[in-house]
C-alpha cells in the first residue's frame, strides 16, 4: 500500500490543522490506520489508530481530547483532525498502515513521506 500525506502547515498555538492520508494499492480496510509523528532529535512516537472493522479508536495521552482520528466511508482517506495545537506538537507527522502494538511499543508496517507541522507560540 501507498500512503500520501497532506495538510501540514505553519499554526498558531491554539489552532487547527486536519492532515489527510490518501492509500492506493492495496485496500485500507485490510489494515488499522494510524498517526505517528516525529519531533527533531526525537524518536518517531505514536499519535493516533483506527480499526477498520470496529472503527475503535486509540489516542497517545498527549493528543488525547485534542486530536481525532477518522476515515471516510470509501476506506480509502484517513483523517487526523488536530484541534488546540501546542508548541510541542511541532513534528513531522507520518500516516502509516497496519499499525499494531507490541508489548506496548507501537509500529507501522507502511509509512508514508511525512508532512511538517509547526505550530509556534
Amino acid at each position: 500500500v501507498q500512503l500520501v500525506e497532506s495538510g501540514g502547515g505553519l499554526v498558531q498555538a491554539g489552532g487547527s490543522l486536519r492532515l489527510s492520508c490518501v492509500a492506493s494499492g492495496r485496500t485500507m480496510s485490510d489494515y488499522p490506520m494510524g498517526w505517528f509523528r516525529q519531533a527533531p532529535g526525537k524518536e518517531r512516537e505514536f499519535v493516533a489508530r483506527i480499526t477498520w472493522s470496529a472503527d475503535s479508536t486509540y489516542y497517545a495521552e498527549s493528543v488525547k481530547g485534542r486530536f481525532t482520528i477518522s476515515r471516510d466511508a470509501a476506506r480509502v482517506t484517513v483523517y487526523l483532525q488536530m484541534n488546540s495545537l501546542k508548541p510541542e506538537d511541532t513534528a513531522v507527522y507520518y500516516c502509516a498502515a497496519n499499525v499494531q502494538s507490541f508489548g506496548g511499543r507501537w509500529s507501522g508496517g507502511s509509512w508514508g513521506q511525512g508532512t511538517q507541522v509547526t505550530v509556534s507560540s
